[in-house]
């Protein structure tokens, strides 16, 4: 996770509402669902008449959009807190913190960081406004639906999983909005790609993770709803929309919407401007054969799966209330790629839980080398006190922690080098990017191997001569180079 200065480019003109001219920065933190919020901020500002600024230095109201999921997030996001609040000596007037640290550690922010001078949490975004002190929140003009939840949820809040009793200052009402296709919303990503919140919240009751605290429970958007953000989207110039959501499979099931993510995929697959759909965050029970054959039968959609897996271990699963095993998993890995030829898997584990054994971890190294993952992300476990692992025994040390992620990504690294390299010769088409931060001689652009910003590289190292590229555009280009997570390509 990297700290995002924001700079934004205006779907619309916002109409301005107000004469206020201030000026406002933007950091976000962590996860493209905390990007979409601070959209979400952004655009009630610039609607309200606040001037959208890319560089803190400039800015009268300074707003730092938090993340809190695991330990190394929360200091990510204290340090930039931190880092913000100086410029309270120059130009800057107003610091404001919002996300998930404010639902987490909300009255700890006010008391032990006297610059900032306002809190929004994860579900008070309508109050970004009284925040930055540019109008006040007026409750019945929110730009929000109040969603309800679905009998899941409601079931495991009888069983405490929501609870945030022992939170410094938690309010008591939980998260319960979602943005809709009228929700003032500003991107903050390049104008050719752009991410689409389809459902916000998540039931299910893994022990690791504090996600249903600090979000709420699992709701979906209205089907149209989505297609219509779509739709306006690609009419702006958007050519690649990313579904995101915590769980992006359990999509309509709140709404009784029967294979609701597949029957969504197919409706954005004729949007006609759309040149790529993806979607982040599938849970491993809930890749169903429609879904699948879904992908499969659009070229639109890309052959492109992240399942968080976390481990492979049944024992570890079980205590992660996760369940599954890593022979189920094989199973599915083997559907995913016999349905969808070429398809590209990203997953992601969990390293160092509680009780982990030697054999356990060896168990998930076993399933690593024989699952052949295209892309694989490793977390060392993080103890988070609200989450049900955090009163586990057999906590194993940091050390330990940090060996086995290493190990795991060593042998990930081999495995990805292997599977670059057979990609030498082949020819895909590539969404440009721009000039590559590497160097001023490269160019950088994304397959539709590649999601938004988590994955390798890709450089373009050679150009036709007569050819100017223009970031935002498509072109065909031909792998001449690989290295262990990244590819280097010439136009063709």
């Amino acid at each position: 996770m990297s700290n995002k200065s924001v700079a934004a480019s205006v779907i619309d003109p916002p109409k301005t509402l107000s004469p206020i001219a201030a000026k406002v920065g933007f950091v976000s933190l962590g996860c493209p669902k905390n990007l979409v919020d601070s959209e979400v901020m952004m655009g009630m500002l610039a609607q309200a008449g606040a001037e959208l600024v890319p560089r803190a230095e400039d800015a009268d109201v300074i707003v730092v959009n938090t993340c809190s999921f695991i330990e190394s997030a929360q200091q990510e996001s204290v340090n930039t807190i931190l880092e913000m609040a100086r410029h309270k000596s120059g130009k800057a007037r107003k610091l404001v913190v919002a996300g998930c640290l404010v639902e987490r550690y909300r009255d700890e922010i006010r008391r032990n960081i006297p610059e900032v001078d306002a809190v929004v949490g994860t579900g008070e975004l309508e109050n970004i406004l009284a925040a930055a002190g540019i109008a006040p929140t007026d409750p019945s003009d929110s730009p929000f639906r109040i969603l309800t939840s679905r009998a899941e949820g409601d079931a495991r809040a009888a069983q405490g999983r929501f609870s945030r009793e022992t939170w410094d200052g938690a309010i008591a009402d939980l998260p319960n909005y979602l943005y809709d296709e009228a929700t003032p919303r500003v991107l903050a990503t390049a104008r050719s790609t752009a991410y689409i919140k389809i459902a916000e919240g998540c039931d299910h009751p893994c022990s690791f993770c504090i996600i249903p605290q600090l979000r709420g429970k699992f709701r979906s958007r209205r089907f149209e709803s989505v297609v219509a953000e779509a739709e306006r989207l690609a009419q702006s110039g958007v050519r690649e929309i990313t579904l995101i959501g915590q769980d992006t499979t359990c999509y309509g099931e709140d709404f009784g919407l029967k294979d609701g993510l597949a029957l969504l995929l197919e409706k954005l697959a004729a949007i006609e401007d759309l040149r790529w759909i993806r979607f982040l965050y599938a849970y491993p029970n809930k890749i169903t054969n429609r879904l699948l054959e879904t992908i499969a039968a659009h070229d639109k959609i890309c052959s492109y799966m992240d399942v968080p897996l976390q481990h492979a271990s049944a024992a570890t699963l079980k205590r992660m209330k996760r369940g599954g095993s890593g022979e189920i998993f094989l199973r599915t890995i083997e559907k995913m790629r016999r349905t969808i030829p070429g398809v590209t898997l990203r997953t992601s584990f969990i390293v160092g839980f509680p009780g982990e054994t030697e054999k356990e971890f060896e168990e998930l190294c076993d399933f690593v080398r024989e699952a052949e993952f295209d892309w694989m992300g490793s977390f060392a476990y993080s103890d988070q006190e609200g989450a049900t692992a955090f009163a586990l025994d057999e906590k194993l040390s940091l050390r330990e922690i940090e060996r086995r992620r290493k190990h795991l990504m060593q042998i990930q690294k081999g495995i990805s080098k292997r599977k670059k390299r057979a990609l030498r010769g082949t020819e895909f088409d590539v969404l440009l990017e721009g000039s590559s931060e590497e160097s001023d001689m490269l160019l950088e652009g994304r397959t539709a191997m590649h999601a938004p910003e988590i994955d390798g590289k890709l450089y373009i190292a050679d150009v036709p001569e007569a050819l100017e590229p223009i970031p935002g555009e498509f072109y065909r280009c031909q792998i001449t180079e690989t290295h262990d997570y990244d590819l280097v390509a010439k136009i063709v």
